[in-house]
Parts: C-alpha cells; sequence; structure tokens
C-alpha cells in the first residue's frame, strides 16, 4: 500500500518540478526602459556640431537625418564623421529635400528612389557614413512610398501632428519600423514647454520611448524651424534627473 500511494506522489512532484522550470524558462518580455529620440533634419551640420559641444556633458545622443549631402564642404562632412563617431547616428533625409507626396503626384516611386534616395545613400556610403534610417522631408509620404523605403532602410521616421492629449500623440515608439515624431521647434503651432514636459512625464510613466524633431539649433531664434539649445537641455536635464535614456532611432531596431 505504502508503495503504490508513493508512486503517484513522486510522479506529481516530478511533473510540478520541471513544468515549473519550462515556465521560467520561458524569456518574458519586459517593457522599454523610458527615453528619449532628439532627432534633427536638413543640413545644419555647424550649428549641431555646436550644440553637441554644450550637451556632451549629459552623455546625450541625438539622431541626425542629413539632405542635400551633395552641398556640403569636406570640413562640414568631417564634423558628421566625429558625430558618427560619438555614438551620435548620421541618418537619410532624400538628396533634394523635396517633399514625397507632392513630387508623386507627376513621378513614380522608382523616378524617386532612383533622384532622391540612391545616390544620397551612394554618397553618404562613400563619405563612411552609416545610414540605416530615413525621415521624410515635410513629414510627406505614402504607405507605397514607405514600403519602397523598407526595403532601403530599417526604419523610416515620419510627423505626428496636432494631438493636445500626451497620450494620443502619436510620437511614441510602438514597435513599428515606421515611427512619427513630434516637433520642438520655438515656432512651432503646437510647441509648448508645459506640452513637452506632459509627453516626458507620459513616457517615463509609461516605459516609451519618446520621439521629438527640429532642425536648426540655435540659442537666440531668429527664425522658422529652428529650436532653442536652452530646450534640448531642458530635456536632457530631465532625462538624466529621472533616470531616463538617450536612444537614437537605428536603437529601437534592438526592440523587434
Amino acid at each position: 500500500m505504502k508503495k503504490s500511494f508513493l508512486k503517484p506522489l513522486l510522479f506529481c512532484a516530478f511533473y510540478l518540478l520541471f513544468s515549473c522550470n519550462n515556465e521560467t524558462s520561458k524569456p518574458t518580455k519586459k517593457p522599454h526602459k523610458a527615453g528619449v529620440i532628439l532627432s534633427f533634419d536638413d543640413a545644419y551640420v555647424n550649428e549641431w556640431f555646436a550644440t553637441d559641444q554644450k550637451l556632451k556633458k549629459y552623455g546625450w545622443k541625438g539622431t541626425f537625418f542629413v539632405c542635400k549631402i551633395n552641398t556640403l564642404r569636406h570640413y562640414q562632412i568631417q564634423k558628421l564623421l566625429k558625430l558618427q563617431k560619438e555614438g551620435h547616428e548620421i541618418a537619410g533625409h532624400t538628396l533634394n529635400h523635396i517633399n514625397a507626396v507632392d513630387f508623386l503626384k507627376i513621378h513614380s516611386i522608382n523616378k524617386y528612389m532612383n533622384q532622391e534616395i540612391d545616390p544620397m545613400l551612394k554618397l553618404m556610403k562613400f563619405y563612411g557614413l552609416n545610414v540605416s534610417s530615413f525621415a521624410y522631408p515635410y513629414g510627406g509620404r505614402t504607405q507605397a512610398l514607405d514600403a519602397a523605403l523598407l526595403k532601403k532602410f530599417k526604419i523610416i521616421r515620419g510627423r505626428a501632428f496636432c494631438e493636445k492629449n500626451a497620450s494620443k500623440q502619436g510620437c511614441y515608439f510602438n514597435n513599428s519600423k515606421l515611427v512619427f515624431s513630434f516637433s520642438i521647434d520655438d515656432t512651432h503651432n503646437h510647441f509648448n514647454i508645459p506640452h513637452l514636459l506632459k509627453l516626458l512625464e507620459y513616457a517615463k510613466k509609461n516605459h516609451k520611448i519618446l520621439i521629438l524633431n527640429s532642425h536648426k539649433t540655435a540659442d537666440i531664434i531668429t527664425g522658422d524651424y529652428q529650436t532653442k539649445n536652452a530646450t534640448l537641455e531642458f530635456i536632457c536635464q530631465y532625462i538624466k534627473k529621472n533616470n531616463m535614456n538617450f536612444y537614437t532611432i537605428s536603437d529601437l531596431n534592438k526592440f523587434e
């Protein structure tokens, strides 16, 4: 009687031991550590480089979406290479900075790729710039163009527009190869520090990666498409104070 009673008990113990081990060995998907992506568009290389000197103390990282690479001087290419060496990302923003939606009203996607993408990539590779990400000028995009560009780039960035509610603003990484950013240019209609703070707080509380974009960086704003260095420093201070991370756009590929 004792032996027949012990057998089922031993079997149950054996089953529970190994089933628990199998269960705990399964990888559990952890939420991304909260953080921010600071991205910059166009060809303001001198201004970006000067801003980098101001923000180095925060251990920051930026993604620089460069257009008109064929117009840059040698010393500007060297600055981009130095930024890349420091851990910043250099990314693509077309050759001539044209609105893709307007272009495709007249021309084909193949024409767009041949004119705006392929020569840009060829020249950036020639200079030693490692490009794997792309941002649309003016945020102009189509789904068909998204599909074509994702054959050339690992991740592409559009623009998120006009949502006042931080939780509904589409500028957080959502495990997609197509991401959207919120503009922190000083004269942008929907930018202000209180709203920016809400975006940062929402990212922190919900383990989100907030994606921001700007253009020319400056100490004093003199026109459109400019971001105050003071705004960037405010963001950096918030990130460090709250133990959040700085990311580049290509860093998002690690979270597939």
